[in-house]
């Protein structure tokens, strides 16, 4: 499955993590991981990704449109090559890129 998600055991954050390929393949998969989860911390974690392309940039920016600029969404564990696409597309702006 190339979304799971994750509710940490204190409920206050939501973990979305990503393998194979982050495209518009996983368009409503994404939207479903977070849709029905509100006022938390969301992680989506990279580890597992190995390739992002412009739909997936549109997808994080749906989501940061749909939880609002006050919601903390961090992107973690992206591989160099991810993180270089990211930073050039200024999401460092938007997000937390660790």
């Amino acid at each position: 499955m190339p979304v799971e998600s994750t509710l940490s055991s204190d409920g206050k954050a939501l973990t979305i993590g990503i393998s194979g390929r982050f495209d518009f393949e996983i368009v409503q998969e994404f939207r479903s991981a977070y849709a029905e989860h509100n006022n938390l911390d969301y992680i989506i974690d990279m580890r597992a990704c190995e390739h992002m392309d412009s739909s997936a940039l549109g997808m994080l920016l749906n989501m940061r449109k749909s939880l609002g600029d006050n919601a903390r969404i961090s992107l973690i564990n992206c591989r160099p090559q991810i993180k270089k696409i990211l930073t050039i597309s200024r999401f460092d702006k938007k997000f937390i890129i660790e």
